[in-house]
């Protein structure tokens, strides 16, 4: 795809990224020690956790690459959705760790020094959107790598919370203002981290991807001439660029030339109407298991029909 980048620029922006992110981690530790200044200091613990979702985009980003085997017929590609889940979830824990920390300090503000906090905050903020924006063009196609952009983003944000709310302290005394800064930023983080989580864990689900229809897709199936009907329909996704579709269709006759060119025909309909490439269909010209369930879920409730007059399960 044009103006993404390669896995090469990738894997290299995301090595520049853990070397960045290293120097905040150190930059605002030490100034939180120097300054005693707990701000700095649990941002510095929020970048450290940054680092380990860094780690962990960039080892997926790793195993993507890797060819199938005989074990994983799919290769690696669930490594950077299952490193997407957990990155998302841990953002959103540290999300409930700032709302916590900020609710205890307005109850017992701290005094700290607001232009130091400010100027290492600031550094830390140039350099926290200066990696975000390194990965935001592979975010766009890959939810791993999206979910290390949003966390550095999330970064970003923090560090401009700390750059504002000590600005406010020096101009006005006001220790209150950094508490009250940080639970904005908390709703920054939620905005960003919950869609992952949630995108990620209903690839897991195999849930059918957003934006296709199974009940479509067998619509259309059925509208060829031919076709008799579509059922034990599945529409999954291994990762949000390979999404999988497998089905049984009924046609009419069994003429083996007319069934082909059947088959040529619905593999094109579903490829240029809903954008799938790997698709897999059996064709029958009767149904081959009518003692199967077909993956009907009405079966668990009681509500199962015979197997001829089953279409599409969602």
């Amino acid at each position: 795809m044009s103006g993404t980048p390669s896995y090469t620029h990738l894997k290299s922006r995301l090595h520049l990224a853990l070397g960045l992110n290293a120097i905040i981690i150190v930059s605002e530790f030490i100034g939180g020690l120097v300054l005693n200044s707990v701000g700095l200091i649990g941002d510095a613990g929020h970048n450290l956790i940054d680092q380990g979702a860094l780690f962990a985009a960039l080892y997926a980003h790793v195993l993507t690459a890797r060819p199938a085997t005989e074990a994983r017929t799919f290769g690696y590609h669930r490594a950077g959705i299952i490193t997407a889940l957990l990155s998302s979830f841990v953002l959103l824990f540290t999300a409930l760790g700032i709302s916590i920390v900020g609710v205890k300090r307005l109850l017992h503000p701290v005094a700290i020094d607001g232009g130091w906090v400010m100027a290492i905050a600031g550094f830390s903020f140039a350099a926290n959107l200066g990696i975000a924006l390194l990965l935001q063009r592979g975010a766009k196609d890959d939810l791993n790598i999206r979910s290390a952009f949003w966390h550095m983003l999330a970064d970003a944000w923090v560090s401009l919370g700390v750059i504002l709310s000590g600005g406010a302290i020096v101009l006005t005394g006001w220790t209150v203002l950094d508490p009250l800064v940080s639970f904005l930023l908390v709703g920054a983080i939620l905005r960003g981290a919950w869609p992952i989580f949630r995108e990620s864990l209903e690839i897991l689900l195999e849930s059918t991807p957003p934006g296709v229809s199974a009940s479509d897709i067998a619509a259309a199936i059925e509208a060829i001439p031919g076709v008799d009907n579509v059922h034990d329909l599945h529409v999954w996704a291994i990762e949000p660029r390979f999404v999988m579709l497998t089905c049984h269709v009924l046609v009419d006759g069994n003429d083996e030339g007319l069934t082909n060119a059947l088959l040529r025909s619905i593999r094109n309909k579903i490829s240029s109407d809903f954008g799938i490439q790997h698709i897999t269909i059996q064709m029958e010209t009767s149904c081959c298991h009518p003692a199967a369930v077909h993956c009907d879920l009405r079966a668990l409730t009681g509500h199962h029909r015979p197997a001829d007059e089953l279409h599409v399960h969602l």
